[in-house]
C-alpha cells in the first residue's frame, strides 16, 4: 500500500469518525442554549466523546467537590499526540529547567469558575465538538486541556434554581423572578468562596485538586471564561493596567496577538467588545494572573450575562441577549485561542523556556523565622505550589526587614526557613513573598497587598544574597503525659493550638487558661497557656489516653507538672486560672450578611477549627431563642438599621446576662449609636479647599480613590494582655480592606492603629489614611456579664490571612 493511499484511508476514517460524533444538541436531546445543562449531563457528554473518540479524547476525574460532584479534565489532541501524551508532558516540563525540546502548544481552557456564570460550560461542549470535527487541524501541534466546570456545586445550584423559577417560555423582562437569584446565588462554591480568588491560597478543595493537575502541565496558554453584567459587551485580552512588573514583554504582546484575532471574528459578526479597561494583572490568586506567574499567557474572557441573564433578557438599550448569543461569543474566543496558539507553537515553547531561566530579581532569598506551627503552615502551602524551601537553624541575615520596612538583621537560633527565587517557581516566589508589589496604576480590581510573611505572622527579611539552607532533623514533640501528674501544660499561639483545644472540648476534657504569665518548676509560660488538670477530669474515662491521642494528632508539646504551686504568677487554683467553656455558637446568615463573609466563617468552623456551629437564617432568626447559645457571630454585610429598637434591647439584655457577640465589618454599624452599644464610628472632617476649584468629571475616579484602601497591609499595635490578643506579640500586620474606621473604646482595645499610620504594603489613599488614624482594629466591650467583640478588619478574609485566625479563636474561647 502506498503512503498516499494510506493517508487517504486515514483521512476518510477520521472524516467518518467526525460524522458519527453527536453534537451536544444531538446528545442532550435539546438545542444547546435552550436549557441549562445540569452537571451530570455535561459529564455524560464528555464521557460519550471519550468513549466514541478515545484516540483523540482522554478524560480524567481529578477530584470531587464538597457536594460529591466529579471534577473532570478532557485532554483533546490528534491521535498521534494523544498516544504520546505523557512524553509530551514530560518534555514540556523539562523546559522549566532549560533542558526540554518540546514543540507542542499546551492550551488549558477553564470554564465556569463562578457557578452562575453558566454560559461557559455550555460553550465548552460546543468547543470540544468543533475541535474534534471541523477544527481538528488545530490539534496537530496542540494539546488542549479542558476543564468544563471548575465549580459544579455552584453551577448546579444556579441551573436548578433557574429551572425551578423560569417562565415557560422564558421571560425576557428583567423584572421577572427568573432574573433575580436569592441571597445564596450560584456564583460561589459550597462554602460560598469565590474560587477565582483562591488559585494562590488554595483554601478550597476544588482549588487544591485542580492545582495538582495544573502543576503537572504548566500550560503555555490559560483562559478563564467568565460573565459580567448583562449590559456589558464582551471583554477579552489585552488586560488593563496595572500589570505586575514580572510579566514579560512577550506575555504582554501575545495578549495583543490573541486579542486582534478575536477582534477579527467579532468584527465580522458585528459583535461589540472592549479591551484594556477593567481587568488588571496584579493580584496573584486569579485564574489569569496565577498562570501568568507560572509562565503562561493567562487571560480572562468576560461575556455579558451572569445569573441575571437566564435564557434571555432585554438589555438597557432594548436588545435581547440570549443564552445562544452568549455561547456563540465564548465559543468563538475559545476556538480563536486554540487557533493562534497552534500557529505560534514554536514561539510559545521558546518563550516558556526563557521565562523559567533564572531571573535577576533584586531579592534572591526570603528568610523567615517564627513559631514552628506557623512555619509548618506556610511550608504546607508552598508544597502545594511545588515551591522549594529549606530549613535554617542558626545564623544572622541582612536585608529588607518586613517588621520595620527598612534594612535590618534577622537572627535565627532555632525555627527558620529560606525560600529562594533560584528555582523553576522563582517568579511565583517573588510575587508571593515580595514586601510591596510595585504598582504601575493605583486603580486596581482587587487587593494590592498579600505578602506571605505578613499573612503568616513570621519575622522575615528579603535578602539580595543567595542563602543556602541547613540540614536539620525534625524534632518530635515532647508529650510527657504521665498519669500521676497534677496538670498538663501547653502553649497557645497558633491555629494548631486552637484545633487542639477544640478537639479536647469536643471530647469532654475540661481545660483552663492562664490570664497571667507564670513560671513553674523553672519553666516560663505566657498568657493563654492551656492548663489541663487531673482534678478537673477525674470523672473523665480514659482521660490520659484521650489527651495523649489528641496531643499526638496535633503534634503538641505537653509539659507535665506535679504541682499547682507556681514559682511566680498565679497558682492553678486562682480565679485568674479560669475554665474555658465549651461554647454553643450561632452565626447569622441571609438577609444583611455577605455570602462571601458568611462563607469564610462557615469554612473556618467546619474545615479549619473543626468545631460545630449553628447557622440561623435571617428569615426565622426572630423566632429563635438566643438564650440557647453562648456566642452569636454577625458576619460582615450591609446591615443599615437592621436591628430595630426592640431587637437591640433584647440583644443587649442577652449580652448583659452572659451572651457574646462577635461583630465583624459592616455588622458593627448595626450596633453603634445611642440605642446600641458603646462603639462609635469615626468621621473625617472635610479639609477646606483654599482654591475651591471644581474637579473635572474625567478625574472623578482618581479623586474617589483618595478615600479608598484597596487591600493594604498596616502595622498595628497589640495589647497582648487582652484575652482577644493572647498568643500575639506587640505588633500585628493587618490586611485592611476599606476605610471604615471606629474610635478607640473606653477600654478593651486589643489591636489598634496609632497616629499618622501608612501602609507597609499596598495602596491607601491620602484621605483614607487620615480617617483611619487612631482607630480600632479589634476590641472588646464588656456589657454586664457578657461581651461584644468588634472586628473592624476581617481576620478570616478569603481564608488565607493565617496570622489573623487566632484572634477569632481567642474571641470564641479566651474572652469570657
Amino acid at each position: 500500500m502506498t503512503r498516499f493511499l494510506f493517508s487517504l484511508i486515514l483521512l476518510a476514517s477520521i472524516s467518518l469518525s467526525a460524522q458519527q460524533l453527536k453534537s451536544p444538541s444531538e446528545f442532550l436531546g435539546y438545542e444547546l442554549g435552550t436549557q441549562f445543562t445540569r452537571h451530570h449531563e455535561v459529564v455524560d457528554y464528555y464521557e460519550y466523546l471519550a468513549e466514541s473518540a478515545p484516540d483523540r479524547v482522554q478524560l480524567t476525574v481529578y477530584g470531587k467537590t464538597n457536594e460529591r460532584r466529579p471534577l473532570i479534565l478532557a485532554y483533546v489532541s490528534s491521535a498521534e499526540n494523544l498516544a504520546n501524551l505523557e512524553t509530551i508532558r514530560q518534555e514540556h516540563l523539562k523546559d522549566t529547567e532549560g533542558a526540554g525540546n518540546s514543540s507542542k502548544a499546551i492550551v488549558w481552557l477553564s470554564y465556569n469558575v463562578h457557578g452562575n456564570e453558566s454560559v461557559s460550560t455550555e460553550a465548552s461542549m460546543k468547543t470540544i465538538y468543533e475541535l474534534l470535527t471541523k477544527k481538528s487541524s488545530y490539534l496537530e501541534n496542540t494539546v488542549v486541556i479542558m476543564d468544563p466546570c471548575i465549580n459544579p456545586d455552584g453551577r448546579d445550584r444556579y441551573s436548578n434554581w433557574y429551572n425551578q423559577y423560569k417562565n415557560t417560555p422564558y421571560q425576557v423582562d428583567p423584572n421577572s423572578k427568573e432574573h433575580h437569584e436569592g441571597w445564596w446565588s450560584g456564583r460561589s462554591n459550597h462554602y460560598m468562596f469565590d474560587l477565582n480568588r483562591d488559585w494562590a491560597w488554595l483554601t478550597q478543595i476544588e482549588s487544591q485538586q485542580r492545582l495538582k493537575m495544573f502543576n503537572q502541565w504548566l500550560p503555555h496558554v490559560h483562559v478563564d471564561f467568565h460573565e459580567q453584567g448583562v449590559n456589558s459587551p464582551y471583554y477579552f485580552a489585552p488586560a488593563a493596567e496595572p500589570y505586575h512588573e514580572v510579566i514579560t514583554d512577550f506575555q504582554r504582546d501575545f495578549q495583543v496577538t490573541l486579542g486582534r484575532n478575536h477582534a477579527k471574528y467579532f468584527d465580522a459578526n458585528g459583535w461589540f467588545y472592549f479591551t484594556k479597561e477593567v481587568f488588571d494583572l496584579l493580584y496573584p490568586s486569579y485564574g489569569d494572573t496565577y498562570p501568568i506567574y507560572n509562565g503562561a499567557i493567562g487571560m480572562t474572557y468576560e461575556q455579558g450575562g451572569s445569573g441575571q441573564a437566564g435564557l434571555g433578557i432585554v438589555t438597557a438599550i432594548g436588545d435581547t441577549l440570549t443564552l445562544k448569543d452568549r455561547i456563540a461569543h465564548h465559543f468563538t474566543t475559545g476556538l480563536s485561542t486554540v487557533e493562534v496558539s497552534s500557529q505560534n507553537a514554536e514561539k510559545l515553547n521558546q518563550e516558556f523556556r526563557k521565562f523559567h531561566q533564572n531571573k535577576d530579581f533584586k531579592y534572591k532569598s526570603y528568610v523567615l523565622k517564627g513559631e514552628k506551627d506557623k512555619l509548618d503552615a506556610l511550608k504546607s502551602l508552598l508544597e502545594k505550589h511545588n515551591i522549594e524551601y529549606g530549613d535554617l537553624t542558626s545564623g544572622s541575615y541582612k536585608g529588607h526587614s518586613y517588621g520595620s520596612g527598612s534594612n535590618g538583621n534577622l537572627s535565627i537560633n532555632k525555627n527558620g526557613m529560606v525560600v529562594s527565587t533560584d528555582q523553576p517557581k522563582g517568579t511565583l516566589v517573588k510575587v508571593l513573598f515580595e514586601p510591596n508589589a510595585k504598582l504601575s496604576d493605583s486603580l486596581t480590581y482587587d487587593i494590592t497587598a498579600w505578602s506571605l510573611p505578613y499573612a503568616y505572622g513570621l519575622d522575615a527579611i528579603a535578602s539580595t544574597s543567595a542563602i543556602t539552607s541547613q540540614n536539620t532533623q525534625e524534632t518530635v514533640p515532647s508529650s510527657n503525659i504521665a498519669s500521676g501528674s497534677y496538670a498538663y501544660l501547653t502553649d497557645w499561639n497558633s491555629m494548631d493550638d486552637a484545633r487542639f483545644l477544640a478537639a479536647l472540648l469536643k471530647e469532654g476534657i475540661r481545660v483552663r487558661k492562664a490570664d497571667h504569665p507564670f513560671t513553674i518548676e523553672g519553666r516560663s509560660f505566657e498568657r493563654g497557656t492551656l492548663i489541663i488538670t487531673k482534678g478537673d477530669n477525674e470523672n473523665k474515662e480514659d482521660f490520659i489516653l484521650t489527651l495523649q491521642s489528641i496531643a499526638t494528632k496535633f503534634k503538641k508539646d505537653i509539659t507535665s507538672t506535679g504541682t499547682g504551686f507556681v514559682d511566680s504568677g498565679k497558682d492553678f487554683g486562682s480565679s485568674s486560672i479560669r475554665m474555658i467553656s465549651k461554647p454553643k455558637i450561632a452565626v447569622l446568615s441571609g438577609g444583611p450578611t455577605s455570602t462571601l463573609r458568611f462563607g469564610e466563617i462557615w469554612h473556618f468552623f467546619e474545615q479549619q477549627l473543626h468545631y460545630p456551629l449553628t447557622v440561623i437564617d435571617d428569615e426565622y432568626a426572630d423566632r429563635v431563642d438566643l438564650y440557647e447559645y453562648d456566642v452569636l457571630v454577625l458576619p460582615d454585610g450591609r446591615y443599615g438599621n437592621y436591628f430595630n429598637e426592640d431587637e437591640l434591647t433584647e440583644l443587649k439584655g442577652w449580652v448583659r446576662k452572659g451572651g457574646k457577640i462577635i461583630a465583624m465589618g459592616g455588622s458593627i454599624d448595626a450596633l453603634d449609636g445611642e440605642k446600641g452599644f458603646g462603639i462609635q464610628k469615626k468621621k473625617l472632617e472635610e479639609a477646606e479647599n483654599d482654591e475651591n476649584t471644581p474637579q473635572p468629571y474625567k478625574d472623578w475616579e482618581r479623586e474617589r480613590i483618595k478615600g479608598a484602601i484597596t487591600g493594604a497591609i498596616f502595622k498595628t499595635k497589640v495589647d497582648n494582655s487582652n484575652p482577644l490578643a493572647y498568643g500575639y506579640g506587640s505588633d500585628y500586620f493587618s490586611l485592611k480592606l476599606g476605610s471604615s474606621a471606629y474610635a478607640y473604646l473606653d477600654n478593651g482595645n486589643a489591636v489598634y492603629l496609632e497616629q499618622n499610620t501608612k501602609p507597609f504594603s499596598g495602596f491607601a489613599g491620602v484621605e483614607a489614611r487620615k480617617k483611619i488614624s487612631e482607630s480600632l482594629i479589634f476590641g472588646i466591650e464588656n456589657h454586664g456579664r457578657g461581651q461584644v467583640i468588634y472586628m473592624v478588619d476581617n481576620p478570616l478574609f478569603r481564608g488565607f490571612w493565617e496570622n489573623g485566625k487566632l484572634f477569632f479563636a481567642n474571641a470564641i474561647f479566651m474572652v469570657d
